[in-house]
């Protein structure tokens, strides 16, 4: 685990306003002295005592930061507890990012059913999206007993949503999907009396705070963002299932 010397620098300064501290504050007294100071545009949704002594989360929608019991100082950065190798900074981007699996519009979806199907996942990509064909002709191909639902998140480009809707008016969606991502086989024209969820899943995603592809949801409500490998994969089935 590596950290840059500007990271080891702030944290140094802000932990060394932390030492000491006696009666702190309330986190209501931090949250009034900190929202003014980032500007008129910023609204702190939440000020949270980290487990070290001092040291106070700052949530502002998805993103966390950290600052002292003066609100003097400002991290951002990780914070790890290195006793555990927990990454608490992820933990919490993980807990206040969960979603309900079953609030998802699955017949919005493709669905891919492999072996038993007995593990779910939701995936949201785009048909231009680089990182997305190689999830799919690795990570996804080499798992097996998983249900997949692909939400097609046009986001990359207008020609995405033209893909997406071709894929989506064949008469095999599953199969046209991998045509393209796996082989690069595009899907006929559609007929222009064909309708496509792509502006209503465009919308979804808006919604979940996804801001790019690959966006894989789990059942438990949990995220990862971006491509994993399929060890990584089957480690996160495996702890969602425990």
């Amino acid at each position: 685990m590596r950290f840059s010397k500007s990271v080891l620098l702030s944290l140094s300064v802000l932990m060394a306003s932390c030492v000491g501290a006696e009666n702190p504050p309330s986190t209501e007294a931090i949250k009034k002295l900190i929202e003014p100071r980032l500007g008129v545009n910023v609204k702190v949704d939440s000020i949270t005592e980290t487990p070290y002594k001092g040291l106070y989360e700052v949530r502002i929608g998805t993103d966390i930061l950290y600052t002292d019991k003066t609100a003097t100082y400002l991290l951002n950065g990780q914070l790890f507890n290195i006793v555990t190798n927990t990454n608490l900074t992820r933990d919490r981007i993980d807990e206040i990012t969960k979603i309900k699996f079953s609030d998802l519009p699955l017949d919005k979806a493709i669905k891919t059913v492999k072996g038993d199907g007995s593990r779910v996942i939701a995936v949201f990509e785009d048909p231009n999206c680089g990182y997305c064909k190689r999830l799919r002709q690795t990570t996804l191909k080499e798992t097996d007993n998983v249900t997949i639902y692909t939400f097609m998140y046009n986001i990359l480009s207008d020609d995405s949503f033209t893909k997406s809707k071709n894929i989506w008016c064949s008469a095999d969606r599953g199969k046209a999907w991998d045509d393209w991502m796996i082989n690069g086989k595009a899907a006929p024209a559609a007929a222009e009396s064909c309708d496509s969820p792509n502006d209503e899943v465009l919308a979804l995603g808006r919604k979940l705070g996804v801001s790019g592809t690959p966006a894989i949801f789990f059942a438990d409500g949990s995220r990862i963002p971006g491509a994993i490998d399929t060890k990584a994969l089957e480690a996160k089935l495996k702890k969602v299932t425990q």
